[in-house]
């Protein structure tokens, strides 16, 4: 915040100086620095490591961060352009210096076109734009009431969203369906789970909760500790769609489980039940115009901007070089695809030798670990009956073919090289 000279001196914040907002002028300043860093940072990000190499540490960042929040603002002897211009107009910012030499070390660049290890959060100029905006309006829109565009806006979007995936429609909200952006996948599997459960309560009576089971496979997503989730992530196996979505169709069981009308928050359209409000779709009170992942503005900003055929190919594309770098392992015998590749997720691992007692674990953990430490990619595993597996998900916005044969290549030079010293 920018601090102006008007006030009284005899204040403990040296000079009596009072902080004040800022203006549109410093935001339009500062902003336009903010988003030339970004910019930079998407255009050299080939040059860093893609897993971060830094060491853990306890507290992170406490050799080379002050562990006490300043108590002045930074003066401005240590500071580029960037941070001059913004310090002129009164603002305490991170020093891009710091930036670089402190804060990006410690980052694992998740936007990497060599990130293959999880599937990816994708950034986009659209959505970046979109984080702006709802930055910009800063609402909590927990009901229809408190900014009635967010609410109806995610209505709009996710029957958008519904009619892209073709799905039936009984899911679109002018049915008995609708849908709500949940903050996350542990959270939106919790939600699912105690519509289920209520639901089954009310059709069988309270005394039955101990009877309750939930089925899931080994290769459940590990919320299944607070929840349940249908599919994997692990090696993206995909349970029976058709056949589950006849139960996940009606939002009423979702509603009923979580619905709370607290005095404080009653209001006459809700009262009228002529509006939805998407507190009574999920666990938190509260919710964002944005978030960590998607919300209406954002959706919105990415769907309007690119459009559904853009989107479509972007996703064949991941699909496709996906299917190359399966074949590009299946080309080599020493190497197994171990599932069948579904999407852009290909299991796959380094032969174990007739020698191993182990079926290949410690060959191919040290076949991750040396790709990984390398800073050249970075792949994730798993374990699929027994067996340790490497996964490569591709997903990164700016992955290129040249890239997945570029892993692959480094991977077959590891692999050429532990087995040699086997």
């Amino acid at each position: 915040l920018p601090r102006d000279g008007s006030g009284s001196s005899n204040g403990a914040n040296g000079g009596g100086e009072r902080l004040r907002p800022m203006d549109a002028e410093q935001l339009r300043e500062c902003g336009h620095r903010m988003v030339d860093f970004v910019a930079d940072y998407y255009k050299s990000i080939e040059t860093f490591p893609v897993l971060s190499q830094v060491q853990a540490r306890t507290p992170p960042l406490s050799c080379s961060l002050n562990i006490n929040c300043p108590q002045l603002r930074d003066s401005l002897s240590p500071l580029d352009e960037y941070l001059s211009t913004c310090m002129s107009l009164g603002l305490h910012i991170l020093p891009r210096q710091d930036i670089r030499e402190k804060i990006v070390p410690g980052v694992t660049h998740w936007q990497s076109p060599n990130y293959f290890a999880y599937y990816p959060s994708n950034s986009s100029t659209a959505g970046f734009l979109g984080e702006m905006l709802s930055a910009a309006f800063n609402i909590v829109g927990f009901s229809w009431i408190t900014s009635p565009a967010a609410t109806e806006l995610e209505v709009i979007v996710l029957d958008w969203f519904a009619k892209m995936l073709n799905l039936p429609s009984q899911f679109l909200s002018s049915a008995l369906g609708g849908g709500v952006i949940q903050g996350t996948a542990s959270e939106a599997v919790l939600v699912v789970l105690l519509a289920a459960r209520d639901r089954t309560l009310r059709k069988h009576g309270k005394t039955s909760l101990e009877k309750l089971v939930v089925y899931a496979s080994d290769q459940t997503h590990s919320a299944l500790e607070k929840a349940c989730q249908v599919g994997t992530t692990s090696s993206s196996a995909v349970d029976p769609l058709l056949e589950l979505g006849q139960i996940a169709k009606d939002r009423s069981y979702l509603i009923q489980s979580l619905s709370t009308n607290p005095e404080f928050l009653k209001n006459k359209a809700s009262q009228a039940n002529s509006v939805l409000d998407f507190k009574d779709w999920q666990i938190p009170l509260g919710r964002r115009f944005r978030s960590f992942c998607f919300r209406s503005l954002k959706l919105w900003m990415v769907l309007r901007l690119y459009g559904v055929d853009n989107l479509q190919s972007y996703i064949r594309k991941h699909i496709e070089l996906a299917k190359y770098f399966e074949q590009l392992v299946i080309s080599d015998s020493r190497f197994e695809v171990v599932t069948p590749r579904n999407f852009s997720l290909v299991c796959f691992r380094l032969l174990p030798l007739a020698s191993d007692q182990d079926n290949g674990r410690k060959l191919n953990y040290d076949l991750m670990d040396a790709a990984n430490s390398s800073g050249k990619i970075f792949i994730s595993h798993t374990v699929l009956s027994g067996k340790f597996v490497l996964r490569f998900a591709v997903g990164a916005p700016l992955t290129e073919e040249q890239h997945v044969f570029a892993a692959w290549k480094l991977l077959q030079d590891l692999a050429t090289k532990q087995l040699g010293n086997s």
